[in-house]
């Protein structure tokens, strides 16, 4: 190339690189939050020069990185929203677990779905608000391994009585195992059913307002059912513990959309509003909100 021709070239202006596409900062998530999602803040994203798909595509990505994330770490063990495995590992070392307890915690963990299990702080809590409580008398949704369930009927008298009720039978095979295991089976009233329906059968047979304690942890869309349910069977001032009500996360990031994240958001304003119960959500685990009961429904 000749003198002339190269620096004619060298004048010419370089192409632009294309964007790159990363993470979107802390400003821009904090905006789509206030402003009720991506399709809110598109036209004013599109003016500063930022299309609006690719807001979508940003967030929803950092959105399904963060849910595999917290949902990997429940698998192993980590169920606990924020927490380092450095810092965990400490509070499950503080954590009083009974020895068929951690047996049972870790055959669940080679299961699959085992992410669905209580951690050892959760299961710690359960069974020290049955004792502070007195309760004799309790009912469980959704058992899954028995990991809870166990728990609190460890915690229960001997004369204590724990509704356990559950519709898969390999897990329950799991459960009454260990159940027999810790001897506590005879405390323990397995309802191999539809929740809903063995909720219903124990008002039918005259049991409203007789129960103490009840802890949920089932299928996110029949919460509100679920909920209702247990406020006609348990007593006034006894108490309603409801698992998984911070999600993963996703109940605060408002471009999750599926119908189980919509239900317990749902779930979550509804007991915020509702005058029948006192509340406290705890940051345990998944998230963990205590419901006392303060009026007869």
């Amino acid at each position: 190339m000749s003198s002339h021709l190269a620096a004619a070239a060298s004048a010419l202006p370089l192409p632009l690189p294309p964007p790159a596409v990363a993470a979107p900062s802390r400003a821009l998530r904090a905006l789509i939050l206030s402003r009720g999602g991506a399709a809110a803040v598109c036209s004013s994203l599109r003016r500063g020069g930022t299309p609006a798909c690719l807001v979508r595509r940003l967030c929803s990505h950092h959105s399904a990185a963060a849910a595999a994330t917290a949902l990997e770490e429940a698998r192993r063990g980590r169920k606990q929203l924020g927490m380092t495995p450095a810092l965990y590992d400490y509070l499950l070392a503080n954590v009083r677990e009974h020895p068929i307890l951690r047996e049972l915690r870790e055959e669940t963990a080679a299961m699959r779905g085992s992410q669905m299990q209580v951690s050892p702080a959760q299961a710690q809590l359960l069974s020290m608000l049955v004792q502070i409580l007195g309760a004799r008398r309790c009912i469980e949704v959704g058992v899954f391994t028995g990991y809870s369930s166990l728990a609190v009927a460890l915690a229960l008298p001997e004369s204590g009585h724990l509704v356990a009720c559950e519709r898969d039978d390999r897990c329950l095979e799991v459960a009454k195992k260990y159940y027999q295991r810790a001897g506590v089976a005879h405390k323990i009233d397995v309802k191999h059913a539809l929740a809903a329906d063995s909720l219903r059968s124990l008002l039918d047979c005259g049991e409203a307002s007789s129960y103490d304690f009840a802890f949920v942890d089932a299928d996110k869309r029949m919460y509100e059912e679920y909920y209702e349910l247990l406020l006609k069977l348990v007593r006034v001032g006894g108490l309603i513990v409801m698992d998984n009500v911070l999600w993963y996360g996703r109940v605060a990031d408002l471009l999750v959309d599926d119908q189980k994240t919509i239900s317990i958001r749902n779930f979550n304003k509804k007991v915020l509003e509702d005058k029948r119960v006192d509340i406290s959500m705890v940051p345990i685990g998944d998230g963990m909100t205590i419901c006392r009961k303060l009026v007869d429904t």
